[in-house]
């Protein structure tokens, strides 16, 4: 062996040395499905997709309340004065991943590759969740779903030249930018599609910072930084500085990315862990980087008294509390017989029930203390989100009993729980999961709802099975979350929304006060006017109780020492392109005992 082959092998070694040094090791609660923009809705899959593939726009990472960037775009867009028009510029240079498909070329992306990217999700054979996003709001877009063709142009999108992307809507949607900042509405190239028919999920080919290495389904998948990648943190995508809270914390991470190009790190180890305990142990093995989301049956494993355990504060991991843009909350089917209906009396068992929920049981025991209380159906971050507003619905059995027995429900069985007004028994229907987590709030409801009279029974079932029912007004009572799909009021108050029945209004509230208020908020951006209106539409809430809403959950998340530049984003999944982690440090911590 000569000198000059040694040394090649001596570099090759000491190159995947320092590959292994920039390796970050994450895990996925689920398994992904077919990494296609235009099909995938489950988290996992998402979360993969939005590394992979580029939309329009992104968050600011550091930016709170939320703040969009130009990611592909040059700039963020001109917006007519009518609202209706948005005119962008895609940055040249951009390219897909090489791939058989462009036959040796590099393939730039154009504004032409919007255009099909986006008139992809109204293809049938697709059946894209994401359509509603888009549909009947685009100008035009009716000759696409009367009769689909990739060759119908239509007035609501159009590529003028190589570069320029003209998106013209038909009516004004002030979160229209939202919609384009979603994996769903990410450029794919059509020479791919076609090369792969009924196969692009398994053909992720991309422009992000990581593009796929291995790939075992359902396990492990491998993404490897992207050596065509453009993005650069504080330019055409990331965050600046200026945009971020202000904390010491954000302005270190401002400082430690400025400029850089991303992604930090060449690899991305993505594992499938779906047992809590596997996660929580592989955690705390150092087999991953960070986790996201303590179990609430496991909190106790790391967390005492509210504070990281002080063994894993010395081991250097830290404990983040991060407030999810979720809310939970009970509603109930005000179609239904028992509880639904808008007379005082069907008023006054719904309002009973809601002062009959004890939060601070609910977050102290079972949510191991770490939630607040919702207020209102906007959770933390979301614009529209009052953080002095209190509800006029406090827990409260004493006047729970009070109301019910002013309306009607006096009369008692031989067992001590109330009648109807019309002397007939009266039972409670509330569906529940299956789960240990399921039993525990059933225990907790029935408690609650035993203190004032009233009996209820448990019905048990999957939650996909449970939602089938939902939509179908075969459900009584049943308490959900909704997790944020853009950060905006307009996609909480929606799920109240009377023409919404039967879809996202599972409580099938319809009253006419309350959509009229919808209505007017929703062509107002984030102003005094809108805020007004929704106090309204809050009070209308508590006012005819379609809901009781419970709490916004507070994330516990976990990072060990090694890693770096860590923030979690309100929306976003990931922000695997910004993290950067100390090799060294990691392979010390995690090293067996000598």
């Amino acid at each position: 062996m000569n000198l000059k082959h040694l040394a090649a092998i001596v570099l090759l070694a000491g190159s995947a040395h320092a590959a292994e040094r920039k390796t970050l090791h994450l895990f996925l609660s689920t398994s992904e499905t077919a990494l296609d923009p235009a099909v995938a809705s489950d988290a996992a899959s998402l979360s993969l997709l939005e590394n992979l593939f580029d939309p329009l726009l992104r968050y600011d990472y550091l930016a709170r309340p939320v703040q969009l960037r130009q990611n592909t775009a040059s700039a963020m867009p001109a917006i007519s004065a009518d609202g209706l028009t948005y005119s962008f510029t895609i940055r040249p240079g951009i390219f897909f991943t090489a791939d058989p498909a462009f036959k040796g070329q590099a393939r730039e992306v154009t504004a032409a590759d919007y255009v099909y990217s986006l008139t992809r999700l109204y293809d049938p054979a697709i059946k894209s969740p994401w359509l509603s996003l888009f549909e009947g709001k685009l100008a035009g877009d009716r000759l696409l779903l009367e009769k689909f063709s990739y060759a119908t142009p239509i007035a609501g999108l159009q590529a003028p030249d190589r570069y320029t992307l003209r998106i013209r809507l038909a009516a004004p949607d002030n979160n229209f930018l939202f919609y384009l900042a979603t994996p769903a509405a990410s450029v794919v190239a059509r020479e791919v599609v076609e090369a792969y028919p009924n196969q692009v999920g398994n053909h992720p080919v991309g422009t992000g910072p990581f593009m796929v290495g291995e790939w075992k389904r359902s396990d492990k998948i491998t993404l490897l930084a992207n050596p065509a990648s453009t993005a650069r943190f504080g330019s055409s995508i990331g965050s600046s500085s200026g945009s971020s809270s202000g904390t010491p914390e954000d302005q270190a991470i401002a400082r430690s990315l400025a400029g850089r190009k991303l992604p930090l790190v060449d690899r991305v180890e993505v594992k499938i862990a779906e047992e809590f305990q596997g996660r929580m142990l592989g955690f705390l093995g150092g087999q991953y980087d960070y986790l996201e989301q303590v179990p609430e049956s496991m909190t106790e494993m790391v967390i005492s008294d509210g504070a990281l355990k002080p063994a894993l504060a010395a081991r250097g991991i830290t404990l983040y509390r991060f407030p999810v843009m979720q809310t939970y909350y009970l509603w109930m089917n005000m179609d239904d017989p028992v509880l639904g209906g808008y007379g005082k009396d069907k008023l006054a068992l719904r309002r009973a029930i809601s002062l009959a929920y004890d939060s601070a049981e609910d977050i102290a025991l079972l949510k191991k203390g770490f939630a607040i209380k919702a207020q209102s159906p906007l959770p933390p971050n979301v614009l529209g989100y009052d953080a002095s507003y209190r509800s006029p619905v406090p827990y409260d059995p004493g006047l729970a009993n009070a109301l019910l027995e002013r309306y009607g429900y006096r009369q008692r069985d031989p067992d001590s729980f109330r009648r109807s007004p019309a002397n007939t028994p009266l039972t409670l229907r509330m569906h529940s999961e299956a789960t240990a987590g399921g039993r525990l709030r059933d225990e907790l409801w029935r408690k609650n709802l035993n203190a004032v009279g009233l009996r209820v029974q448990f019905i048990t079932d999957k939650k996909t099975e449970i939602i089938k029912a939902s939509r179908l007004g075969k459900v009584m009572m049943f308490e959900s979350n909704w997790i944020a799909d853009f950060p905006d009021g307009d996609n909480f108050y929606q799920l109240l929304y009377g023409p919404n029945s039967g879809r996202a209004n599972y409580a099938r509230f319809n009253l006419p006060a309350y959509n009229i208020r919808y209505e007017q908020a929703r062509m107002l951006t984030h102003s005094p006017a809108r805020q007004q209106l929704y106090l309204e539409m809050n009070q209308l809430i508590h006012a005819y109780n379609p809901w009781v809403p419970l709490t916004h959950v507070i994330s516990a998340d976990l990072t060990q020492a090694w890693l770096k530049n860590y923030k979690r984003h309100p929306v976003e999944f990931t922000n695997w392109r910004y993290l950067d982690v100390d090799g060294a440090a990691r392979d010390q911590a995690i090293a067996p005992a000598r």
